[in-house]
């Protein structure tokens, strides 16, 4: 496939390695130059490594959207796609939260299941669309919260790997056709602000509506086990 990936950091930069070693054509990368400390960034130096066009976080609008993507996948990136940059991939963006959504939208999600004393959580792929963490779940795995973890131990341990696992589930499925897309339950979901200094969410573009994925589209969880069932 080829794919325009949007994100940051550790996770950026192994969700490229992903895609690369899976032999996808990476079109084109948008992420911060640096970090917080004024470091650079992890995705942006594996980015140059790798030779691929680079676009600066803030900047993936319509207008600078690749030509000619499959797929837009955004991996712990901090900016709004919006549904015209959507629109320019064909099959639209997949990104990752991590909490078991609808559960604890927003940019804190896991210190705040760590706050409220929860003992299990999760992480999800989802669609993206005009509702921020909103979107129709593509995978979704669940895990444990221990009684000492913090929020980046429980990153490290659990919710990254779980991240490109899922990741990796949904990319081998959309290879062979399938789009899983569960819509959330509205009744279930919760947002929580973000905490301490977490920037706030960027959005380049205008919303508008998303057209259409061009594969099969599954809507219930026992129909996608069916058709995995059958390709098996």
């Amino acid at each position: 496939m080829r794919v325009v990936l949007t994100g940051q950091k550790r996770f950026g930069a192994d969700v490229l390695r992903l895609l690369m070693e899976r032999d996808d054509q990476v079109i084109g990368v948008s992420c911060p130059a640096t970090d917080a400390d004024g470091k650079p960034d992890k995705l942006w130096i594996a980015a140059q490594n790798a030779g691929l066009p680079l676009v600066r976080d803030g900047r993936l609008t319509q207008y600078t959207m690749p030509e000619g993507a499959d797929l837009i996948v955004a991996a712990h990136a901090h900016d709004f796609v919006g549904a015209v940059t959507r629109r320019k991939a064909r099959l639209g963006a997949l990104g990752y939260h991590p909490s078991a959504l609808p559960r604890h939208r927003g940019r804190s999600a896991i210190e705040w299941a760590i706050r409220f004393g929860e003992k299990i959580t999760g992480g999800s792929i989802y669609w993206l669309n005009d509702v921020v963490d909103g979107g129709p779940i593509a995978a979704q795995e669940h895990c444990l919260i221990r009684p000492d973890d913090t929020a980046l131990s429980l990153w490290v341990r659990e919710l990254a790997p779980m991240g490109l696992r899922l990741f990796r589930q949904v990319l081998r499925d959309l290879d062979r056709g399938l789009v899983v897309a569960i819509d959330q339950d509205p009744d279930l979901a919760t947002w929580e602000p973000a905490i301490d200094n977490v920037p706030r969410l960027f959005r380049p573009d205008l919303p508008m509506l998303g057209g259409p994925a061009d594969f099969v589209v599954i809507k219930d969880r026992s129909e996608f086990l069916r058709r995995k069932e059958r390709s098996a």
